[in-house]
C-alpha cells in the first residue's frame, strides 16, 4: 500500500514538474524559439518546425515536435532511417548544429506540457522501429511516457545498440525516482560536450 502511495506521489510530482519546467521554458526560451525559427526559414524553404509520428506511453502514436534540421524534399526513409546517420546530403545548413547542440529538440517542451512526453523517460521510438518497440514492451518500459533526456541518452544516445537501449530504459524503470530525475536533467547538459551519441 505505501509503495502504491509512494509511487502515485512520484508520478504527481514528476507531472508537476512538467509543466512548471516545459511552461517557463517555453516563456523563457521563445526569443530563442522565434530567431531559431526564423533562422530555419532563411535558410531552406519549409516549415521551421517538422512533425513526426512516434511511440508514446501505452505504445499508443502521438505526434512529436522538432526544430527541421532536413530539407523538404528528403525522402521518407531517410527521415525514418533507424540511425538517421547517413542523411547528410538532405541535411540543412544550420541542421547539424541544432542536432549537435540539441536546440532541434526545444519545441518538445510543447509535447511536455500537453502530457505526450515528460521531460525524463525513454526516448521516444519511431513508429517504424517494430524491434525496440518489441523490447520495450516486454520489459515494461512501454509503460512510461517518452523522455526528452533519459538513462540512454547518458549512456551512450544514439551509439548504443538496441539491446543497450532497452537495458539502459529497464534500469530506469527499475530505479525511478525524483531525485535520479533530477540528476539525469543535470547530466543531460554534459551530453552538449561529447562529439557522440547525437545525430
Amino acid at each position: 500500500m505505501n509503495a502504491s502511495f509512494g509511487k502515485k506521489v512520484y508520478f504527481l510530482a514528476k507531472r508537476i514538474l512538467d509543466i512548471i519546467v516545459s511552461l517557463c521554458g517555453l516563456i523563457i526560451l521563445s526569443p530563442l524559439i522565434a530567431v531559431v525559427a526564423l533562422i530555419i526559414k532563411l535558410d531552406s524553404p519549409g516549415p521551421a518546425i517538422f512533425t513526426q509520428k512516434r511511440i508514446g506511453k501505452d505504445n499508443q502514436i502521438f505526434i512529436i515536435h522538432k526544430f527541421r534540421t532536413m530539407k523538404i524534399d528528403t525522402p521518407d526513409i531517410a527521415k525514418t532511417d533507424l540511425l538517421n546517420k547517413g542523411v547528410d546530403p538532405y541535411i540543412t545548413r544550420v541542421g547539424t548544429f541544432l542536432r549537435k547542440s540539441l536546440i532541434d529538440e526545444i519545441p518538445q517542451l510543447i509535447n511536455v506540457l500537453k502530457g505526450d512526453m515528460s521531460l525524463v523517460g525513454p526516448r521516444p521510438a519511431l513508429y517504424n522501429q517494430y524491434d525496440l518497440i518489441k523490447m520495450r514492451t516486454e520489459k515494461g518500459v512501454h509503460k512510461l511516457k517518452p523522455g526528452m533526456t533519459g538513462w540512454a541518452v547518458l549512456e551512450g544516445g544514439e551509439d548504443l545498440e538496441l539491446a543497450e537501449k532497452v537495458e539502459a530504459d529497464t534500469y530506469y524503470v527499475k530505479s525511478m525516482s525524483f531525485r535520479l530525475d533530477l540528476k539525469i536533467i543535470m547530466l543531460t547538459f554534459t551530453v552538449l560536450f561529447r562529439k557522440k551519441g547525437i545525430y
